[in-house]
């Protein structure tokens, strides 16, 4: 972004700034004084702790003002009834200002790794922003729309959301050119309270896409291919096997470490390859396609970008240590993400563990879905560990599929965990860590390789 005045702001959102600190210029947003840094606003939100607390702090720290609902010393700010609500108002507005297209992307599985890829194909061709990390949400989406290069030609931004409404509200900030949905599956059926509604959820991307905008929907998805209703926008599938699809896979195949298919359109023939592992990473890849070639994106670069992507750290690394082979995939669960970690495990050579911590915000279907897991780890490792409240369940699962008692056990701790592991595990073991992002199961992964002092 440009530097923007106070006075700007508070315009754009309907706040109130004293005049003597009208023309302060800021550049970017933050909500946390550990990391903000000069010349960014001071975002105060309402937490464990009221953030009017720490406009001192953020202050010493060079913030040029605070987004606020009241003044607390003589320090500039703009003063709003709601500073989260005035966040969204100001990404909005600005966004606007630059003028750049804007692609947003959800799903319940792999959207972090999608929004990775359509960013590496887009950004051969043009000037590309993207939401950092997991900057999915109602503050951390605006942020990084904040903190976009003004000549940004393309933001890709990520939406999160496990409540309804949530998404509707992203996309009214972002206001999409292109909308992508990657899957429906039952990450946070918790609180949608079925597959149906996670659906309706994801669909409230539309509600702020542009009129001429673009809908691209995963066409193997039995949630997406139909639509229970046509929505009034262009929709454009893609697929391996859904029909009907505007840009299709064919001839998938995995080999010695890279996932290749050949891409197929009315207009285009050509092959894709990528250093990825496990089938669940065609769609990812099959929405970036789409994304580009919609966006004019030539051939040759979407081919050389996805043969250079890799995934971002906690991901599905996969590299070896000490001996082992080591899947560190501790980002975050779901049953559909675990299934496809654990078909990954499965084509392993060696003998292979399955460290698995539960799958939160499942409700009511938490103890069924454990006990999937279960059964599926058993067809995929010779040994199973589970962590959490759950971990029963993932044992019993294994246990009813056929492994032995000696190699599925349960864990109340990580520390418990990673002590069992350092006394069975041998080198050549191919091991699997994963759980939601709540179960911290990378503090297993450290811990395992970590060198006992003497």
């Amino acid at each position: 972004m440009g530097k923007l005045t106070l006075k700007q702001a508070a315009a754009w959102c309907g706040g109130w700034v004293d005049p003597k600190y009208e023309n302060i210029e800021f550049l970017g947003a933050n909500n946390d004084t550990r990391i903000i840094k000069p010349g960014q606003l001071f975002i105060v939100l309402q937490g464990a702790r009221d953030g009017h607390d720490f406009i001192q702090a953020a202050m010493e720290k060079g913030a040029a003002a605070a987004l606020c609902s009241r003044s607390v010393g003589d320090y500039p700010c703009i003063i709003v009834e709601d500073p989260r609500i005035a966040l969204g108002e100001i990404a909005r507005q600005e966004l606007q200002r630059i003028g750049c297209k804007v692609v947003a992307i959800t799903g319940s599985v792999g959207k972090s790794t999608t929004k990775e890829m359509v960013a590496a194909v887009l950004e051969s061709t043009y000037c590309t922003a993207k939401t950092p990390a997991n900057h999915n949400n109602d503050i951390g989406m605006p942020m990084a729309i904040l903190a976009m290069a003004e000549d940004t030609e393309v933001a890709v931004l990520e939406m999160g959301m496990n409540h309804f409404r949530e998404i509707a509200y992203l996309s009214n900030i972002a206001q999409p050119d292109i909308g992508a949905i990657v899957n429906i599956g039952s990450m946070h059926i918790e609180y949608l309270g079925s597959i149906e509604g996670i659906r309706k959820a994801k669909l409230e991307i539309l509600e702020g896409m542009k009129e001429n905008g673009r809908l691209v929907l995963n066409g193997d998805d039995a949630m997406l291919n139909p639509l229970p209703e046509q929505p009034e926008r262009e929709v454009i599938y893609y697929g391996s096997h859904g029909q009907p699809c505007g840009v299709r896979a064919r001839d998938v195949r995995e080999e010695d470490g890279i996932l290749s298919f050949r891409v197929e359109t009315d207009q285009e023939n050509f092959l894709v390859e990528l250093a990825l592992e496990g089938l669940h990473f065609v769609p990812d890849a099959l929405t970036a396609i789409t994304v580009g070639l919609e966006l004019k994106v030539p051939v040759p670069r979407i081919q050389e970008k996805l043969s250079m992507f890799r995934n971002m750290a906690g991901r599905q690394e996969i590299y070896q240590a000490k001996g082992y082979t080591i899947i560190s995939d501790c980002y975050n669960a779901g049953p559909e993400s675990m299934a496809a970690a654990l078909a990954v495990l499965g084509k392993k050579s060696g003998r292979r563990i399955a460290v698995l911590g539960d799958m939160l915000e499942l409700g009511d279907c938490a103890w069924a879905e454990h006990y999937k897991i279960g059964r599926i780890a058993k067809e995929n490792a010779e040994m199973v560990l589970a962590y959490g409240h759950h971990g029963p369940r993932v044992v019993s699962g294994a246990l009813t599929g056929g492994m032995s008692g000696a190699n599925a056990r349960c864990f109340e701790t990580h520390e418990e965990m990673v002590q069992h592991l350092k006394r069975t595990a041998k080198a050549g073991d191919v091991l699997l860590f994963k759980g939601s992002r709540g179960m911290h199961m990378e503090k297993v992964l450290e811990g395992f390789l970590k060198e006992e002092k003497e």
